[in-house]
């Protein structure tokens, strides 16, 4: 964590020692991490064999696999945001839209999950709307002061042109000043600019407390998983080429061709003196089979991360599909608490900006609701609502069904068909409604249409 006395401002030299301890890290921390969700292991870099030895180069990506896994149970189902103020509602829905938001906290909960943490940034745009875009810890970092509230006082942002210079710009509580390196640090002081926002305005996003990747811990495993799966595909290719020993008879080009071609051996030499057979080192077949089974259990054990591809994993349903899903549910409780820190510091800095024409303190009222993507049985889940019925709330009830995307919707949805079935005589007769008084006369006067049918 980066930070800097209440008493200091952020000037170039400070700010070009946080660049270069950032630029550290980068190296030596986030890009194995990326490096490795893109496939990109060590085994590919280590020093090639001998010719005449096999050197297969097999990675197993494990990385990318748990960060997907875990992404799509966690926020899969898109969040959900709850707010009794209509006013308010419709305001969020539309910065929701606007921005793509199903889509950003989706890439935002990638990020966190593969460096630890990630970042969220707030602008108004050309139009005088809230902007709001997702930046990873490669590009971006928040210097904080040093009291154990770990407020932040600057939020950082570079970028390299065509040119590999380095741009960035450095935001604090009231503007916006950009800076370029080219040699040393120089602010550009004519494009500063007061952002508007009651704070720094950007969110630091964390899987945990550690800002620890989700397959940090078994980033060694997977190294070992990858070297000891190729060592296994270069014994095949031995095997399969494994040398010829002929003992006790010496062979010229032409008859070594002809056993190679033709794949017949025949010789006129006394048959106690042949020896004829492959050359075989030591078969190492079980060990290898033992460390590869060992490792890949351990890395989807430690992870906490189901391995949802295992034939058995398919085979269970109810109690025991959730039991089996159990470790990777603490881990995703864990990440939502901290993403709903962060989604509440949003909404917090937006609502403070005057062009979002909302009052200051109605972030309050957003409540996000994050939904686990079990597998859904939607014949149990029904049962299970209808069971409540009389006991809970009706909202509590339709928050039961996974098929429902949007409560309140769907409250006002069946407050809208009760209307036109109390307003409708024909709909009131056929679903047992009460009809208005006059619908109800029409109904019972002799002679009447209503009456005859």
């Amino acid at each position: 964590m980066f930070r800097l006395e209440d008493d200091e401002i952020l000037d170039e030299d400070k700010l070009g020692r946080f660049l270069s301890q950032h630029s550290a890290e980068v190296i030596f921390r986030y890009k194995p991490l990326l490096e490795a969700y893109m496939t990109e292991y060590p085994i590919f870099r280590e020093p090639p064999k001998p010719k005449y030895k096999p050197d297969n180069r097999i990675a197993v990506n494990f990385a990318k696999y748990i960060v997907d896994t875990m992404n799509g149970f966690f926020i899969g189902i898109p969040v959900k945001l709850q707010c009794d103020d209509e006013e308010v509602s419709k305001y969020v829905e539309f910065l929701d839209q606007y921005n793509d938001q199903d889509d950003n906290n989706a890439e935002l909960s990638k990020i966190c999950s593969i460096y630890g943490k990630g970042y969220e940034m707030y602008y108004v745009d050309n139009d005088s709307r809230i902007g709001i875009t997702y930046l990873d810890p490669l590009e971006a970092f928040m210097i904080y002061d040093d009291s154990v509230l770990e407020n932040p006082r600057y939020f950082v942002r570079t970028y390299l042109d065509s040119n590999n210079v380095l741009h960035g710009s450095v935001s604090d509580d009231e503007k916006v000043r950009y800076f370029v390196q080219k040699g040393k640090i120089q602010f550009l002081d004519e494009y500063e600019n007061k952002h508007g926002f009651a704070g720094v305005p950007a969110t630091e996003y964390r899987e945990n407390a550690e800002e620890q990747g989700i397959f940090e811990p078994v980033l060694t495993m997977i190294d070992a998983y990858n070297k000891a799966i190729s060592e296994k595909a270069n014994d095949v290719d031995y095997f399969a080429d494994a040398y010829m020993k002929i003992l006790g008879a010496v062979l010229d080009e032409e008859e070594i061709k002809h056993i190679r071609d033709d794949r017949i051996i025949n010789f006129d030499e006394d048959a106690d003196r042949m020896i004829v057979e492959f050359l075989q080192k030591p078969d190492g077949d079980t060990t290898q089979e033992h460390l590869i089974d060992r490792l890949e259990k351990l890395i989807f054990q430690i992870s906490m991360v189901a391995n949802i591809s295992d034939e058995n994993f398919g085979t269970s349903s109810g109690i025991a599909l959730k039991y089996k899903l159990q470790s990777m549910s603490n881990l995703a409780k864990t990440k939502e608490r901290k993403f709903n820190s962060g989604m509440n510091r949003r909404y917090m800095l937006i609502f403070s900006n005057p062009v979002s024409g909302m009052k200051k303190d109605d972030w309050v009222k957003v409540r996000p609701v994050f939904t686990r993507n079990f597998p859904a049985n939607v014949l149990e889940e029904t049962q299970i609502a209808c069971n409540l019925d009389g006991i809970t709330s009706k909202r509590t009830q339709l928050e039961t069904l996974s098929i429902i995307d949007n409560v309140d919707k769907e409250i006002e949805r069946i407050e809208e068909e009760e209307t036109e079935s109390r307003n409708d005589p024909v709909m009131s007769q056929m679903f047992g409604g009460t009809a208005t008084d006059g619908q109800q006369n029409l109904l019972e006067e002799p002679g009447s249409g209503a009456a005859e049918a």
